[in-house]
């Protein structure tokens, strides 16, 4: 586990400052010790894990106001976690061996009016990282060619891929960001957050869309005060683009994707609720919908010292209020945590059409990866209604 941060998150509201430090400095931990979702350096969380919700009462509102108590769209399972369908290893898989990318994708002949992206090239090299009950999550290392940013990107893929029937399918796209500082690891790749044996699972069932499942590091150093919040910070690695252009290019060019943004979501959990709030916002021709679990939304890193007006080009408490964005999003909070609500509440209130944000309160939830957890399939559910699913020629 890691050491209890000594960084803290701040929202500005109007005039009025309000620390997070009391209510988010155990970011998803199982015993409010530590922040970072309960995760370790190197890979693995700890922690508990937790049930299933049970179904939920009703949809969300897609006004920018949606009202307090709403579950997300879709029937959750109820219990322990599915068993997943374990994936093939027929040709259209990643490939395993060195981990590096670096070159420009260069771009075959593709259909003029089709629905489907066929991968572009080059092919990057992958390593297995771990199985899964749904099948392996792959790792390679990507040299953004925009960016100028290497790091670790894990990837899997839905066991539809690498089915022959679907040879000529291009399939949506779900990047998934961690919490805490998520420098070496992603906690979407651990088994206390099994995304990918749910969406396999409720893939099968026809309730939610067979994703490919994304899931980059944020940061390149594990000290908070050298966070890059997913963003061109002056002077600091470009970490947003490396997000926002070189990540969506890895991707087109190793796998079948739906061609638009109608197919791209991005979800992440309080400091990945940050990132995905903040790439929708910033770029909506890149992503259709994103679902920023129990998050913040006011940059805070040590970084932007000097940089004010890039800071706030990048802040979505301000972006939510400009109505530049044609997004959907579902924002998320703990309904045992009341400082959560209202700053999630107040937040989702100010999103400015075309831009909806659908407002939830997870009954009962606290900001613990095993309450990230049981909202998985809701979620899942939701960009499952609110993208396009897999598409054929």
């Amino acid at each position: 586990m890691q050491p209890q941060s000594t960084r803290f998150r701040a929202v500005l509201t109007g005039a009025t400052a309000f620390t997070l430090a009391a209510v988010l400095a155990a970011c998803g931990s199982t015993d409010g010790s530590a922040k970072g979702d309960a995760v370790k350096s190197g890979g693995a969380a700890t922690g508990a894990g937790g049930a299933s919700p049970s179904t939920p009462s009703s949809s969300p509102s897609s006004s920018g106001t949606a009202s307090s108590g709403t579950a997300p769209s879709g029937t959750a399972s109820s219990g322990t976690s599915p068993s997943g369908t374990a994936s093939s290893s027929a040709p259209g898989s990643p490939t395993a061996g060195s981990t590096s990318t670096s070159a420009a994708p260069v771009a075959p002949p593709q259909s003029a009016t089709g629905k489907v992206l066929m991968p572009t090239g080059p092919a990057a090299a992958f390593t297995k990282a771990r199985d899964t009950a749904a099948g392996q999550i792959v790792m390679t290392t990507l040299n953004g060619p925009k960016s100028g940013v290497s790091g670790k990107v894990w990837v899997w893929l839905p066991p539809e891929y690498n089915d022959p029937k679907y040879a000529r399918t291009g399939f949506p796209v779900l990047t998934l960001y961690a919490g805490g500082q998520s420098a070496g690891y992603n906690t979407w790749t651990d088994n206390q957050l099994p995304i990918q044996e749910y969406g396999a699972d409720l893939s099968k069932q026809g309730k939610a869309h067979p994703f490919i499942m994304v899931m980059p590091v944020q940061n390149l150093d594990s000290n908070e005060a050298k966070a890059l919040e997913c963003a061109d910070i002056p002077g600091q690695p470009k970490m947003g683009t490396w997000m926002a252009e070189d990540i969506p290019d890895f991707v087109r060019a190793n796998f079948r994707t739906v061609k638009g943004r109608d197919g791209w979501g991005l979800m992440g959990a309080s400091t990945g609720a940050f990132c995905s709030a903040k790439l929708a916002l910033q770029h909506p021709d890149k992503f259709k919908a994103a679902v920023p679990i129990d998050g913040y939304f006011v940059p805070d890193s040590p970084l932007w010292k000097g940089h004010d007006a890039e800071r706030q080009a990048n802040s979505p408490e301000l972006l939510v209020t400009q109505g530049k964005a044609d997004v959907r999003i579902l924002a998320t909070a703990g309904g045992a945590n009341a400082y959560e609500m209202k700053l999630v509440k107040a937040w989702a209130a100010k999103a400015a059409p075309p831009l909806t944000v659908e407002y939830y309160e997870q009954p009962g939830g606290k900001h613990l990866t095993s309450d990230f957890k049981k909202m998985i399939p809701d979620t899942l559910q939701w960009l499952s209604k609110n993208l396009a699913g897999p598409q054929a020629d």
